[in-house]
């Protein structure tokens, strides 16, 4: 049996780089093969989460791949089959609207159109604080999209942002094996997150 391989796309949540990159290193030591993406700010800001370098090496170092940092390296993604599906984990709020605009401007944006334009799932691994707000009409097209799925998601914090919803990074393998059967693992909107 052939080897299931990832991309997996990092955009500048930067505040779940460390659960996003925790389910990274959970799904290669099952035995995936992972290719990773990341956004031109991923790739290039420090932040108080962290040094880009530290990220660039520690993902390098868990998936055994150089990371495509650029426009030009993701366009091939698709047309060479290259991955079996798109995880875009984290996925922001600014990254949703361009997939729902078909907006191609950013190398996460184009692994995502390079996947989708021969059919495979891409995965939406969302955490945004305006999901319940602007960000909403987004979430609602893209989950009627063919080949899109998301990752279950919730409030993390209703009463001091009553807009965030983020997703639950545990079930983003269960959802991605769900999206290569053609299945949205259910249910999609679970309860708050619990302090």
């Amino acid at each position: 049996m052939q080897k299931i391989v990832f991309g997996y796309a990092l955009c500048g949540s930067f505040c779940t780089f460390e659960k996003a990159i925790e389910q990274m290193r959970e799904i290669a030591g099952k035995g995936y093969e992972i290719l990773p993406i990341m956004s031109d700010n991923a790739y290039a800001t420090d932040t108080r989460f962290g040094k880009a370098a530290d990220f660039i090496w520690e993902i390098e170092d868990i998936c055994k791949n150089k990371i495509i940092h650029t426009i030009v390296g993701a366009e091939p993604i698709g047309p060479k089959r290259m991955v079996d599906a798109m995880l875009i984990s984290p996925c922001t709020g600014n990254t949703l609207a361009k997939l729902a605009g078909g907006i191609t401007d950013t190398p996460v944006t184009m692994a995502a159109k390079s996947t989708l334009r021969i059919g495979l799932p891409v995965v939406i691994n969302l955490a945004t604080n305006d999901a319940l707000g602007a960000s909403a009409q987004n979430i609602g097209r893209l989950m009627n999209t063919k080949n899109i799925y998301f990752v279950p998601l919730r409030q993390d914090d209703p009463v001091k942002k009553p807009m965030s919803l983020v997703a639950d990074f545990t079930q983003l393998l269960p959802t991605a094996l769900n999206a290569l059967e053609g299945r949205q693992l259910q249910p999609v909107l679970r309860g708050a997150a619990e302090k």
